[in-house]
């Protein structure tokens, strides 16, 4: 079985975690500096695994083995969220890195573990652009048209700043592995509070992002009667109760919402807001039940414009297509948490996107979850406890094993 050094795979990650602390966190935002020495940093680490490394024309870092027989892809990314955990991305790659470095080299094996990081999984200027670039869903024009949520940055100024433009972009050479892994802090409590070691995942959801928009009519806030007023703020605000109100009937067990960002025109405390934005997202793994909550957004919507004080409109900017993990894979990771967990592991979806998921649309994939202390994820808190650590690269590492001896 494979002989993974737990010490190694914590120094990594802390060795990660001190580029671009923040706090007991992290901050390296999509191609800035502190992303951009982790990216070089794999880089470097990869010949240790008998790998040969790439950072291709849009970020992502490839690691490829020379070795004969069947190849396992495994990986995850390296970027954050702004002021965020130190766990959430690196945790896989390293994960990877460890197995493909006791994997590789071991003739007993025959086949490889290859290694990628995929370049903005946490969505600075899109939505998987790394891994959807990977799989051949992201053209030119896509990344003409991105840009940085926070500074407005063309992605094409970053790819230029950071020395990547004109590098060509990796495709997948389909049919040369066999699948793809990935690991993954569970940014939840499942695990931690049924004193679990492993979340074996069975769907990743789809994610579905909405920009609703209500119209009314600006006008003096001292002087404008009450009865009279076309607010389009309090519009808003009623609409966001209405959603809980009437959601919990037609979704399912595990559906969840969030209304993310408002934003009132003009904004200011003396003006009866003329315009109001909400942005909207409903996760699932069930497009059905996104359908039916979709429709009703729409009546919703209907039903507030006959009103006649404001309009709304709804526009969807964003599908995420929910993906099932491929059987074989849980097989396997279970049977390596049988073997380094003392079993004790859980099938789980979930409730978060991840790379594995456009990873799916191209060749089997599978996930495996490790304990999130405390449930918390995307702050700089978020932790999870070395022993956990260092049992879910051994059930990692062993599952790739299983996997290549199929």
């Amino acid at each position: 079985m494979p002989d993974v050094d737990g010490a190694r795979v914590l120094a990594d990650l802390h060795a990660l975690r001190g580029i671009g602390a923040y706090k007991t966190g992290v901050h390296k935002p999509t191609f800035s500096e502190p992303h951009m020495r982790s990216l070089e940093w794999l880089a470097d680490k990869l010949p240790e695994a008998g790998l040969a490394a790439t950072i291709d024309g849009i970020g992502n870092v490839l690691g490829t083995s020379p070795k004969s027989g069947p190849k396992l892809l495994a990986g995850s990314h390296l970027e954050s969220q702004n002021f965020a955990g130190w766990l959430d991305g690196p945790l896989g790659v390293v994960y990877a890195l460890e197995a493909a470095r006791v994997i590789n080299p071991d003739p007993t094996v025959n086949g490889a573990v290859e290694v990628a990081a995929w370049c903005d999984e946490e969505g600075h200027f899109g939505s998987f652009l790394g891994s959807g670039s990977y799989v051949g869903g992201v053209t030119e024009a896509d990344i003409d048209a991105a840009s940085d949520r926070s500074s407005g940055r063309s992605m094409r100024d970053a790819l230029r700043d950071v020395g990547l433009a004109g590098r060509p972009r990796v495709n997948a050479e389909r049919g040369r592995h066999i699948g793809y892994l990935e690991a993954h802090i569970e940014q939840g409590e499942t695990l931690e509070s049924g004193g679990l070691a492993i979340g074996v995942v069975t769907s990743i959801v789809g994610i579905w992002q909405y920009r609703i928009s209500f119209s009314g009519e600006q006008n003096h806030a001292g002087t404008t009667r009450m009865g009279v007023r076309k607010d389009a703020g309090l519009a808003l605000a009623r609409f966001c109760v209405a959603i809980d109100g009437r959601f919990p009937a037609l979704c399912g067990p595990r559906t969840v919402w969030t209304t993310g960002g408002i934003t009132l025109d003009p904004g200011a405390p003396s003006i009866i807001p003329g315009g109001a934005e909400m942005l909207f997202q409903i996760r699932d793994d069930d497009p059905a039940i996104i359908d039916r909550l979709e429709d009703l957004l729409r009546t919703m919507a209907t039903e507030v414009t006959a009103q006649g004080r404001c309009s709304v409109k709804l526009e969807r900017i964003r599908t995420g297509v929910p993906a099932t993990m491929d059987g074989a894979i849980q097989y396997a990771v279970e049977g390596a948490s049988l073997a380094f967990a003392g079993g004790k592991f859980v099938r789980m979806p979930s409730g978060a996107g991840h790379d594995a998921q456009v990873l799916a649309t191209i060749m089997p994939a599978g996930m495996l979850f490790v304990p999130s202390i405390g449930g918390i994820s995307h702050h700089w808190t978020e932790n999870t406890a070395d022993a956990d650590i260092i049992t879910g690269a051994q059930v990692f590492a062993e599952a790739c094993r299983r996997l290549l001896a199929r």
